[in-house]
Parts: structure tokens; sequence; C-alpha cells
């Protein structure tokens, strides 16, 4: 190998590094990426911004306005709507993942589930039914969509775009449908009964209480009249405080060295962590109280208050700060009483914890304030909530403004990126969405990250690393066929998409594939289609994909569960790699 290509190994090591130990955000990550191939001079420098100006970047982002359009124009609502009127479980599934695959074959499907998502959560507790039946059924029923059409997920129009920019003919619109449609087919019909057999029944949660599904970390006040002063840590709970546990103890707003053996005073704040029953249940018994520094939020009497959770939701504004920094309390007028997260290592005061995607808030708040973060994109008010009602007129012109887009760009008058970038307009001029929805409308995220490992494709090719890999991947593989070569392809590609971000490994896997059926004599567009179809459907872990991050938290799953489900469908998806795509896409 040539030390280009040693080098490019290094960069690309060191990005698979940070994208699975999750140390810095992918999008700082993938400019690193770009940063580092730039200095080290294995892309020239159009080729390192190549991907701010790549049709798959500009495309995704205004996907995003489309999907804002659509959810903002009430469409989805009202599917959402008479969907949850449906009261047999086994139809009302069936009807959730069919509805939710065909939609997200058109929208972003992140998108398609933060609508579902709380309206699926009301229609089962009011149907007396688990949540936990459903939701993971929910988000796989959106890859499975997604996997249609060329705009159903962003990976999809990575893989074209790497295939373009190296040599190759890329996708039409609807060419991977003939064979997404059978992959729903048998994904639904999977979940139909694992549903029934795998998925957990976590029981139904009170509506009163808005659920509280999974474990909350807490931060209490002891105030002079609570039982708990003088106690030490190890003391302090209840024998009946069921699994709560005490984190910290912060005096003055720093932590206590060694909180189980120090004794609490007036004034001291608790972390707690535990069930939201139990962790109510232990500070009423110990008189502890929430912190009410702002008596302004109080509003008026105790019965105008409601709980109710609040998720972060995908691209939101409120990713990497903090409660205190954006002065949450204040701008939604609410008070945050707990911090839900699937990773709760948090050691620290709530509101100098960094929210991430999918973390749950648990809100005391008017109904008034929650009406206010609804129309938040940025959150996902969950539990049994009237929807705002929205114009029937909007809802249609959006509707009318997708279905020209995906009409010009299928009939070939336009490429895609072209009648995307004219939608976007479309929905400004007929005022469905304000320049500023529509600016805020994008998960710049996504955007970043797109651009930045685009020329991580490019260094691959550029530095031979690509055909070194391809060379030695043909001398394993490549004596039992080209399907055993495809479904190895395939295979990788799906474990790198379950630790780290699925464009991050399209974008790696792609001159891969592309060298290895070069090196075989094949065309590479079979190669091609298993990458775009392996990076866009991870099942087996619930932080492979953003819907999966979101139902994990919001049904109060355990990581196990996605494994449980999630593993022999990968199984049947590679198998069924192996066996359609060379019929749908001769080598």
């Amino acid at each position: 190998m040539t030390m280009d290509a040693w080098l490019t190994f290094a960069v690309i090591a060191g990005a698979v590094y940070l994208f699975v130990s999750e140390k810095l955000p992918v999008e700082v990550v993938a400019l690193l990426v770009l940063a580092s191939l730039l200095t080290l001079r294995l892309v020239s420098t159009d080729q390192a911004l190549s991907g701010f100006s790549s049709p798959a970047t500009i495309t995704v982002a205004a996907m995003f306005v489309l999907s804002a359009g659509l959810q903002r124009g009430g469409s989805l609502q009202r599917l959402g709507a008479l969907l949850a009127r449906i009261r047999w479980g086994w139809l009302f599934a069936l009807a959730m993942m069919l509805l939710t695959a065909v939609i997200s074959g058109f929208i972003n499907n992140t998108a398609a589930v933060a609508v579902f998502l709380p309206l699926v959560i009301a229609a089962t507790v009011a149907n007396r039914q688990p949540p936990s039946k459903y939701l993971i059924a929910l988000s796989y029923a959106g890859q499975f969509g997604g996997v249609c059409t060329l705009i159903g997920t962003s990976t999809n129009l990575l893989v074209d775009s790497l295939a373009r920019q190296s040599g190759e003919t890329g996708f039409t619109l609807f060419e991977f449908a003939p064979m997404g449609v059978i992959f729903v087919a048998v994904g639904v019909t999977y979940m139909m009964v694992a549903r029934r057999f795998l998925l957990p029944d976590l029981g139904v949660p009170e509506q009163a209480d808005s659920g509280h599904a999974g474990r909350y970390v807490v931060e209490l006040l002891a105030t002079e009249r609570s039982s708990a002063i003088g106690k030490r840590g190890s003391e302090l709970l209840p024998d009946d405080a069921g699994d709560v546990v005490v984190l910290e103890i912060f005096r003055g707003r720093q932590p206590v060295p060694s909180p189980r053996s120090e004794e609490l005073r007036a004034g001291d704040r608790l972390l707690l962590r535990g069930e939201w029953r139990d962790i109510e249940q232990a500070r009423k018994k110990l008189k502890l109280d929430y912190d009410q520094v702002a008596r302004e939020l109080d509003g008026g009497t105790e019965d105008e208050r409601l709980h109710a959770e609040a998720m972060v939701a995908p691209g939101s504004h409120l990713i990497g700060q903090t409660l205190a920094a954006v002065r949450f309390g204040h701008t939604y007028r609410v008070r945050v009483q707990g911090l839900h997260r699937h990773r709760l290592a948090i050691r620290q005061p709530l509101d100098r914890v960094p929210l991430a995607v999918g973390d749950v808030l648990l809100l005391d708040a008017p109904e008034k304030s929650l009406e206010a973060m609804r129309s938040d994109p940025g959150l996902l008010v969950l539990g049994e909530r009237e929807q705002d009602r929205s114009s029937i007129g909007r809802a249609l012109l959006a509707i009318a403004v997708m279905a020209a887009v995906v009409t010009v760009a299928g009939l070939g008058w336009l490429p895609i990126v072209g009648s995307a970038i004219l939608g976007c307009i479309a929905l400004v001029v007929l005022q469905i969405l304000k320049p500023e929805d529509a600016y805020r409308a994008i998960d710049w995220r996504v955007v970043i990250l797109l651009a930045g490992v685009l020329p991580m494709g490019i260094a691959l090719q550029n530095s031979g690393a690509a055909d070194w890999i391809a060379e030695h991947a043909v001398t394993v593989v490549g004596g039992f066929g080209p399907v055993a070569t495809l479904m190895a392809i395939y295979l990788l590609t799906s474990v790198l998409t379950e630790a780290m971000s699925n464009n991050a490994s399209a974008a790696l896997v792609v001159p891969i594939a592309i060298a290895t059926a070069d090196a075989l004599g094949l065309d590479s567009k079979p190669f091609l289609v298993a990458v775009a179809f392996a990076a866009s459907t991870s099942f087996l872990t619930p932080i492979g994909y953003q819907t999966n991050t979101m139902v994990y938290t919001a049904g109060g799953y355990r990581f196990t569960d996605f494994v449980k489900v999630g593993l022999p469908l990968n199984v049947i998806f590679l198998v069924m790699a192996g066996l359609l795509i060379p019929r749908y896409f001769p080598f």
C-alpha cells in the first residue's frame, strides 16, 4: 500500500472510533474527517468541499423542508387521528406499519415516526393496550418504507451521489421500489408475529400520569421540614423505595465528596434515579420538594397544572444545550421535574446536563404551555393530548406540493434536487411555511454530516485504499461467487450501521463496493443497492437509527428487547438481499 492509503486508513480508524464512542457529535466528527483529509493532502480543496455542493446534501435539506410542510399543514396528524380510531389491536398494528411505511417512502422517516409516536401512545393507552407492543414496530416500519424510493432516506441519496461521483449511472426515483415493496411485506409480516411473541408487555400506563415510562433522574430539594435532614446518604431512602438510588448530594451546586456517608443538610439537593412512582413515593415520605426558585412559573392554581412528557426530537435546537443555557423553564413556562435517558450516566444538576436526541423531560406545566410546546418542532409532547387543529386547505396544498415534486422527478422532467427546491419555494409562496420555519425544519447536523463524510469516500478511491480492500475481499470471499460477495458487503454495512452513523457507514463502504465489483468484472449496481438497503435498515440496537432511539426512550424498552426482535429480522433481510438483489439488479 501507498503512504496515502495508510494515512487514509488512519483517518478512517479515528473517525470510526469517534463515531462509535460518541465522544463528539457526529457532525463534528465529519468536519474533523474533512479537515484531516484536506490537511494531509489526501483530497484536493474542491474535493474536500464537494459535499456541500453535492445534490445529495441539497436534496436532503430540501426534503426536511417538504416534510415540515406536511407536518405543519396537518395532513400527517389527520392520518394519525384516523388511525387512532381503530380499536382492534392486530388491525391497528397492521394499519400503523403500512401507513408509516408508505409515508416514509416520500418524506423523512424520522419525521413520520415523530408525528405518529405521540398519537400511537395516546391511542394504545385509550384502548387499554401496552404501547410497548407497538412502538418498535412503528420504528421498524419507518425503515421498511425508507428503502422503497431514492428520497426515502438520506442514505439512499448519499449512495446515489457517491456512485455518480465515481462515474456510475446512479439510481432513478423508484428504482428501489419493486424490491423495496417485498422487503416491506416481509418486514410487516414478521413484525405482526414478533409483536405478539417477542415484544415485551410493559403494561398500560395510567392516563392521568401520561405514562412516565422508564427510569428518571430527578433533582429534589431538602427543606427545613424534611425528615431526611441529619441522615447519611446510605440511610436516606425508606425500605420500600424500590430501585431508587441516591446518585449525588449537591451543596451549594457542588457535589459532596462522599454522598453515602455525608449527612444531609437543609438546602442540599439530592440527585435520585429510579422508576417515577418509586421516586414520587420516596419524595413524599421524606418531605422533599422540587426546586421552586422561579415562583413566577407557578402560574395559576394547582388544579390548572398538568404532568406531561416532552421528548427532544431529532434535529432539535436543544441538542447539546443545557436547560440553564436556553432558560428552558422561562422560555416554555414549565418546570422540569425529571429527565429520562437510555444512558443514565448523569452525575450533575439537571439544568447542567447537555440534552440529547430521545431525552424525555418530565414537566409540570399549565395546558397553555403544552400547547405552545406542541408547535415547537424540536420537542414532541407525549401522552394523550388533543392535537392542534389545522386547515384542510393547507393540508391539501402541502400534499399537492409533495405529489408534484415526486411526479416531476419520477417522470424525469427535472432531477430530484431541482424539483425538491421548487417544492420548498412553493411551500413558502403558498404560505404553508414561513421562511424562518423552513430554515428551522432543516436538520443541519445531518446536512453537515453528509457534507463531511462524502470526501471520505473520495479519499478511499484516490489513495488506492478501496482497491486494496477489494483485492483482499475478493481473495477471501470472491471464490464463493458474486452472491456471497454481495452478502458480505451487505453484512459489513449492516454491522457498521449498528455501531455508527448510517450515512458514515455508507460513505465508508460504497467505494469498497465499487472497487470490489470492478475487481470481479461485475456491474457495481447490485453492490450499491446492498449498501443502501443495509445502511437504511438498523434493527439490532436502539442507537443504530434515530427512530429506534426515539421509541426506545418513549416505550421504556431494554437494550435486549431490540436484540431479541431485531437480530432475526437482520438475518431475514440479509438472506432476502442475497436472493432478491441479483434478480432485480443483475450482475
